[in-house]
């Protein structure tokens, strides 16, 4: 599948700010599941933009604003050819061994709450493969998508206490489930592909497990499905601060506003099809 996505982030103060920093994870890199035909990123303000790779092999690039201003927008544009792996991330680049991603953190550190619900719901399927769709399923089931219910910084027991959030706390939340179950699980950020409009407000999220003879398999529990074609995976991270798409600071700016503007379409007619 051929997808086409534009998606303009653009922040306004309400005082000038005289600089600004910040980290984009928002260019995607080749893989078994996704090739990337084109790609670019474009600043509305004179700024230093330069590329680099994070810890964990996500494209960064570092953007740096030192004149004032007022507002500062960011536009990302470009084409990913598809395939459908059945969820199995090969062919990725890793830094870190699997182990390294069974490390809790504070946005994934699991409560007792969350303890006795993925083993009741998971705990008693014979293979692995069969306790994560499990998980996955019942943690679908037992939330509701709420973007009103949480913030950037709600932790996975935050989220779970509510049994709200969006789709970075149902990411978080799995992932805190697996670690339970011993399986090392990381966080996704990304795009999907709606088959309800072609207009969104924010990117999506989901997370990956490891399974041996397997390797990294992605579950999205926000929408109870094994990421396909109409996925475009940007960065991975323990949690979201790692593989957020942005983040910065700056120096003056006062009261901060951010719209988002994200178009996601398939520009091929099968596609199109498959998503009537």
């Amino acid at each position: 599948m051929r997808i086409k996505i534009r998606h303009r982030t653009t922040y306004r103060y309400d005082q000038p700010a005289k600089s600004t920093i910040q980290h984009l994870r928002l260019t995607p890199r080749n893989h078994d599941g996704q090739h990337v035909s084109h790609w670019r990123i474009d600043v509305d303000r004179d700024c230093r933009l330069r590329a680099a790779e994070d810890a964990y092999g996500n494209i960064l690039h570092r953007l740096t604003a030192e004149e004032l201003h007022d507002s500062i927008s960011t536009l990302v544009e470009g084409e990913v050819t598809t395939f459908d792996t059945a969820g199995v991330a090969s062919g990725a680049v890793e830094r870190f061994p699997t182990v390294f991603y069974l490390r809790e953190t504070s946005l994934t550190a699991a409560d007792e709450n969350i303890r006795d619900f993925v083993l009741a719901c998971a705990g008693s399927r014979q293979s692995l493969l069969d306790r994560l769709h499990g998980w996955m399923g019942s943690l679908h089931d037992g939330m509701i998508f709420d973007p009103d219910a949480t913030h950037a910084a709600t932790t996975a027991t935050g989220a779970f206490a509510l049994r709200k959030g969006v789709c970075q706390d149902f990411a978080h939340i799995f992932i805190s489930g697996a670690r339970i179950l011993g399986v090392p699980a990381r966080y996704v950020s990304g795009y999907y592909l709606r088959s309800d409009t072609h207009e969104q407000v924010a990117g999506h999220a989901w997370a990956e497990a490891y399974i041996e003879d397997l390797g990294w398999v992605g579950f999205d529990p926000a929408h109870r499905l094994c990421p396909d074609e109409r996925y475009v995976r940007l960065a991975v991270a323990p949690d979201y601060t790692g593989a957020a798409p942005i983040r910065g600071a700056r120096i003056g700016g006062g009261r901060e506003e951010m719209d988002v503007a994200i178009s996601i379409t398939a520009t091929d007619s099968h596609a199109s099809q498959s998503n009537q």
